[in-house]
């Protein structure tokens, strides 16, 4: 029994040596300044990081690594995570065995990066509910046409997303809402746990905008956002992007058809 004690008590110590976020953020302080934009200070970097913090407990138990990761990737692309803005998201699940952060761009996120790229005049993406008039055509002359209900739209039934280009070419994707919720559930890991469950519209908005942006004329650093979109990283550099995504891609949730849920496996398996 004693050692049994012993072992529990030694256990607790281990337990407390482990540095925190905070911890973590103070000790990376120089690093972090050097890796920062020039458009953020570090104070307001780590008022953010706070933040971010204490709107989800549950990123507290990620690794101080991965989540500093995180929050510089959203830094460095100027985005404010887990903010009602719904830019960016900070989303904790289990990787490599361990609660990690993954960094998740929001639907007005790559809206505003679309922006920034200087080569977009408009872009949107809308949800068409059961009551809307909605019509759409491809081919070599391809039409899009959505009149809102003026009331009682009903449920969402598809999701399109919409670009024209300042040169006057455009483009458009078209998801049904089943789509939208099956991409979710097959390439999400965190679809359980994350804004598909929050905010399911916007994460289908996202989705069909990303497919629709492949044929966009973006520029390099608009796609190198994109690619951060869904990764986990552990270091710190001054251009995250060349940092590789250390996500491990398992099958670390079980799909329940009926309900359309993702049921992730308990709490230690890999």
């Amino acid at each position: 029994m004693e050692g049994i004690i012993q072992k529990a008590a030694e256990r607790g110590v281990s337990a407390r040596k482990q540095p925190s976020i905070q911890d973590y953020l103070k000790k990376m302080q120089g690093e972090i300044a050097k890796a920062l934009p020039s458009v953020m200070t570090p104070e307001r970097f780590t008022r953010i990081t706070l933040s971010a913090l204490s709107s989800n407990q549950k990123l507290q138990e990620c690794t101080p690594q991965s989540f500093l990761a995180a929050m510089m990737t959203a830094a460095q692309l100027v985005l404010e995570p887990n903010t009602p803005l719904g830019q960016a998201y900070l989303i904790p699940f289990r990787n490599h065995s361990r609660m990690e952060c993954q960094f998740q761009l929001g639907y007005k996120g790559l809206i505003d990066l679309a922006y920034r790229s200087g080569e977009v005049a408009i872009i949107q993406a809308q949800a068409v509910y059961q009551n809307d008039v909605f019509e759409y055509e491809l081919g070599l002359e391809p039409k899009l046409r959505h009149v809102p209900a003026q009331r009682d739209r009903g449920d969402p039934v598809y999701f399109y997303g919409v670009f024209r280009t300042k040169n006057g070419g455009f483009g458009f994707e078209v998801m049904s809402e089943e789509d939208a919720r099956s991409h979710g559930i097959k390439y999400s890991k965190s679809y359980s746990n994350g804004p598909w469950q929050t905010n399911f519209e916007e994460m289908a908005k996202k989705t069909v905008l990303k497919r629709a942006l492949k044929y966009a004329p973006m520029k390099t650093d608009f796609v190198r956002g994109i690619a951060a979109d869904e990764t986990i990283k552990s270091g710190l550099s001054e251009d995250m992007f060349d940092l590789p995504d250390e996500t491990v891609i398992d099958a670390s949730f079980t799909v329940d058809e009926e309900k359309g849920e993702a049921l992730p496996q308990p709490d230690g398996a890999d």
